[in-house]
């Protein structure tokens, strides 16, 4: 498969990750270089991963995956763009409790909603006999790079914008739930 098919690939699979990472940011108080780091190499991780998963899973599971994957990840956006919504309108003093988004069952949820396109990426890979250790390695490093980007602007639009960013970020995930699901079906 030549390189630039394998970028696009990696380009339009990191688009979910790049939104979501936006969104992400604009939840948190502040924007460290380890919440930077455990978010994008997760959402990175995850991205490469799920291909390699994908292709070992190869036609098997095609049609579960195909049926419900879409519903899973409009489920999961949905709830976490609500959270954030609601969040937004909570006074500072209770905004300073809410989860954090890089980290445990809340960052895996996210990694996991905006990857679920490269399972079945990987699911055609192996359907089609092709390799998917190149493609697996650029789809993961893209999606890093992206969801680093997405969080930077994410972090400058609240400065920009305040709680507003982060209302019009929960919207933006539940949109991306909805968007995936509208491709499916």
């Amino acid at each position: 498969m030549p390189d630039f098919t394998v970028l696009a690939i990696a380009v339009a699979l990191a688009m979910d990750a790049f939104a979501v990472s936006i969104a992400s940011a604009a939840a948190l108080p502040e924007l460290t270089g380890a919440r930077l780091l455990r978010m994008s190499v997760c959402f990175g991780v995850f991205q490469g991963g799920m291909p390699l998963l994908g292709y070992l899973l190869g036609v098997r599971v095609q049609a579960l995956v195909s049926a419900y994957a879409h519903w899973l990840a409009l489920l999961l956006l949905c709830a976490i763009g609500g959270k954030m919504i609601y969040d937004s309108m909570q006074d500072d003093e209770q905004r300073q409790f809410r989860r954090d988004p890089t980290r445990g069952w809340l960052l895996i949820s996210l990694a996991v909603a905006t990857s679920i396109d490269a399972l079945v990426v990987g699911i055609t890979f192996g359907v089609l006999a092709r390799p998917i250790g190149y493609p697996a390695l650029v789809i993961g490093v893209v999606t890093l790079l992206f969801s680093a980007a997405g969080m930077v602007l994410g972090h400058r639009a609240v400065a920009l914008w305040g709680r507003r960013a982060e209302v019009a970020a929960g919207l933006l995930l539940c949109l991306l739930g909805i968007k995936i699901v509208l491709e499916h079906v």
